[in-house]
């Protein structure tokens, strides 16, 4: 299997990985953390789909995709902080003034887990934000040490996933997905 990761500009790729079986379901597609919550809680159904079709189209992609050959098999979301509502956040603390990215959510399809998808993804995330010139790049895992972690609730990625990958722990927040803290990590990109 050889993975490549690719900014997720191409929507039917995106669909694979984050969209629902059903058309009129109303799953997260990756838009909770990035538009305000009246607009995230007014989009149903379709709405929501076609809302990313437009971010897919626009001049920053919303994300990264890893394909296995032509397949998409996990996406990574990514964005200038600002851009999202952890720029709001009263659970997620601003480090400093910075510019930053932040990389929030992490899917691997189930068929693909276990592969070293969510290494690649994470990878693929942090060459796309300093390709667009960001100086950090932060994340928000769970700092689940050995705990075992509901594989629906672990968008968020691990804290082991992120210091592989070179983050640091920059600060403790007081969020909590699944049981389990959420810490914030950095890596500098500069």
């Amino acid at each position: 299997m050889v993975i490549s990761v690719r900014p997720a500009a191409v929507f039917e790729d995106v669909r694979a990985v984050l969209g629902p079986k059903s058309p009129g379901a109303n799953v997260c597609w990756c838009l909770s953390y990035r538009i305000p919550s009246k607009l995230n809680n007014e989009l149903r159904g379709p709405a929501r789909g076609e809302y990313v079709a437009g971010l897919c189209r626009g001049e920053t992609p919303p994300g990264v995709l890893a394909h296995d050959g032509d397949e998409p098999v996990g996406w990574a979301a990514v964005a200038p902080r600002a851009d999202t509502s952890y720029a709001r956040s009263r659970t997620i603390p601003t480090v400093d003034d910075l510019p930053v990215w932040s990389l929030w959510c992490v899917r691997v399809r189930p068929s693909h887990r276990g592969s070293g998808i969510s290494h690649a993804l994470i990878a693929g995330a942090v060459e796309f934000a300093r390709a667009r010139g960001a100086p950090v790049i932060e994340a928000y895992p769970l700092d689940n040490g050995d705990a075992k972690v509901d594989l629906t609730m672990a968008y968020a990625g691990l804290r082991k996933n992120f210091e592989r990958a070179g983050f640091v722990h920059a600060a403790d927040t007081t969020s909590v997905l699944a049981g389990h803290p959420r810490i914030l990590m950095r890596l500098d990109l500069r």
